[in-house]
């Protein structure tokens, strides 16, 4: 029999992080012949205004081009971001084109509700 006069080590529980969350938000942008989609991650908020700039610099498509805006990486919006949805969409019909939103989930979602975005956008879920 094998013997150790050390005792034995204890083992802690693995420490679990709260996930945390981009201060800012980041986008990709993927284009399509009919359709331009715009992944929105991380938190937006009015702290994002100059990257929304370089967003909407994108807008610029044929008539009837559809561009989605897609939440589902989203964590995070406050009244500024909600705003800027407001700005992609008015800047849409200005250039006559096609606008939706898709994805999103959890408190931003909620928001949207809240909002009731819905009677002012075509959702896509």
């Amino acid at each position: 029999m094998l013997m150790s006069n050390a005792s034995p080590t204890p083992r802690s529980a693995p420490k679990i992080r709260p996930q945390q969350q981009s201060a800012v938000m980041d986008f990709s942008i993927r284009n399509a012949p009919a359709s331009t989609e715009i992944l929105l991650s991380g938190r937006m908020t009015f702290a994002d205004h100059e990257t929304f700039r370089t967003i909407i610099s994108h807008f610029d498509r044929p008539a009837g081009h559809r561009m989605v805006f897609n939440l589902s990486k989203l964590d995070f919006v406050d009244s500024s971001g909600l705003g800027m949805l407001i700005i992609a969409r008015d800047t849409a019909q200005k250039k006559n084109l096609d606008f939706a939103i898709r994805g999103a989930r959890d408190e931003v979602r909620r928001l949207i509700t809240v909002a009731k975005f819905h009677k002012m956008f075509t959702i896509d879920d």
